[in-house]
C-alpha cells in the first residue's frame, strides 16, 4: 500500500489570531470552503473537536460524508486531523500549520492518506484531485478569511 501525500501553503494577509479562530470553526466551514454543504460539531472536548462533513453532491448527484476529528495546538500553531469515518481511504491524515511571515500568516496543508482497494479511483489519481482542489480551497479561504479581517478592523 503506497501512501499519497500533498502540501499546499498558501499566506494570508491577516493577524494570525483572525485566520487561527476563522480556519478553526469547523461549524462554519460551509462558509469558508466552496466544497461542503453542511458541517455539524458532533463533540467538543477540550482542544479536540468531532464533526460530520457534507459535501455538495459531486458530477453524478452521490453526496459524501464523513466524521473527522481535529486537535488543535494553539501553542505550537498546529492542528491535526483524521477521518474516523474512513470511507473509500485506508487512512486520510491531515496536519495544518500557522506560522507567523513577511506579508501575514502562512497557512500550509500536509495530507497522507491511502485508497482501499475497492474505492472507486486510487492513491495516484486521489493526489491529483486533493492537490488541485486544495490549492483551490487555499486561495479561496485566504480571500474569505482577508476581507473577513479588513471588516473587522474597519
Amino acid at each position: 500500500m503506497t501512501a499519497g501525500r500533498t502540501e499546499q501553503a498558501i499566506v494570508i494577509d491577516a493577524p494570525l489570531d483572525e485566520v487561527w479562530d476563522q480556519t478553526n470553526d469547523v461549524a462554519a466551514w460551509p462558509d469558508l470552503f466552496s466544497e461542503y454543504a453542511k458541517a455539524e460539531v458532533l463533540a467538543a472536548t477540550g482542544d479536540t473537536v468531532t464533526f460530520r462533513l457534507t459535501m455538495h453532491p459531486d458530477a453524478g448527484g452521490k453526496v459524501w460524508s464523513w466524521v473527522s476529528e481535529r486537535t488543535l495546538d494553539r501553542a505550537a500553531g498546529v492542528v491535526r486531523a483524521h477521518r474516523v469515518e474512513t470511507g473509500p481511504f485506508e487512512f486520510m491524515n491531515i496536519v495544518w500549520t500557522y506560522r507567523e511571515v513577511a506579508g501575514g500568516v502562512e497557512l500550509r496543508w500536509q495530507q497522507e492518506f491511502s485508497m482501499k482497494p475497492a474505492a472507486p479511483v486510487d492513491t495516484a489519481w486521489m493526489t491529483a484531485n486533493i492537490s488541485t482542489n486544495s490549492t483551490m480551497q487555499l486561495a479561496l479561504i485566504r480571500s474569505r478569511v482577508e476581507e473577513r479581517a479588513r471588516i473587522k478592523a474597519a
